[in-house]
């Protein structure tokens, strides 16, 4: 006697382990993931390694803002634009490959695809920046003491939430990355916008006509860059104000990649 298999409807959390599949085999996965521990520490140790020359020059102002946990996060500056690529590519590596449209009839409804897609993303980038930093924070730190130099340690006010911040700050910028990737469906095109948003608007941002000052206080690598820092920056007095009006920002370019992936064709 035969009998008639009940396929089972598929739900979120076999979207969400098949994104993570798809994730985990791409060899430019883990070549990114190497990247970024690789040029994020050793961005660290390069900015650490004139620290002690820095400090015995400095003078009684500038020894009195010395912020030893702020100079150890500086990776930040290129670390964002690494976990941006790991962003991107979440999403751009099926076009690129032409499997999107494999995972559109596996997977019909497409705010549940993207939303798996945005949430492996999260998850990768939440892990791997908050490892950097505190890696980071260490390496820093470490080297800083060798040099007899004022340093810091977990246990001081303000380290935590820095490392902890920095950690946060770089999931937002993978998701703003994975946002971009998906309205733009293209690697090159996603990489070169992000890049104008973390370096460019900044380096302009003196342009800007007096309606638009306050869009600094919550741009990367500007406000929002203020919760590296645990001494106070009178520009920034609230740092996580500033970072969260940047995820704000971060959460409009999701919602937009939302709608544009649910109405346009493959």
């Amino acid at each position: 006697m035969s009998t008639l298999a009940t396929a089972r409807a598929v739900t979120f959390a076999d979207t969400l382990r098949a994104e993570w599949v798809k994730l985990r085999s791409l060899r430019s996965t883990w070549s990114t993931l190497a990247c970024l521990f690789g040029v994020g520490l050793g961005v660290t140790a390069l900015a650490m390694s004139s620290a002690g020359t820095d400090y015995a020059e400095a003078t009684a102002a500038e020894r009195a803002a010395w912020d030893p946990t702020n100079l150890s996060l500086t990776t930040y500056i290129v670390a964002q634009l690494i976990i941006g690529v790991l962003g991107i590519l979440v999403v751009t590596s099926e076009y690129a490959t032409g499997l999107m449209q494999t995972s559109l009839m596996a997977t019909p409804r497409r705010s549940r695809l993207l939303a798996a897609k945005v949430a492996v993303a999260a998850a990768v980038a939440v892990v791997a920046g908050q490892l950097l930093m505190l890696a980071s924070f260490l390496l820093g730190q470490a080297m800083l003491s060798a040099q007899d130099v004022p340093s810091a340690s977990l246990g001081d006010p303000g380290v935590l939430a820095a490392v902890g911040g920095g950690g946060l700050y770089l999931t937002a910028i993978a998701l703003l990355a994975a946002g971009l990737g998906t309205i733009m469906r293209a690697t090159a095109g996603a990489l070169a916008t992000l890049v104008g948003i973390v370096f460019l608007v900044p380096a302009l941002a003196g342009l800007f006509p007096s309606w638009l000052q306050g869009l600094v206080d919550v741009w990367p690598t500007r406000g929002a860059a203020a919760v590296f820092a645990t001494v106070p920056d009178p520009e920034y007095p609230h740092p996580w104000l500033n970072l969260g009006g940047m995820c704000l920002g971060v959460v409009a370019v999701l919602v937009a990649a939302f709608v544009v992936f649910r109405r346009r064709d493959v």
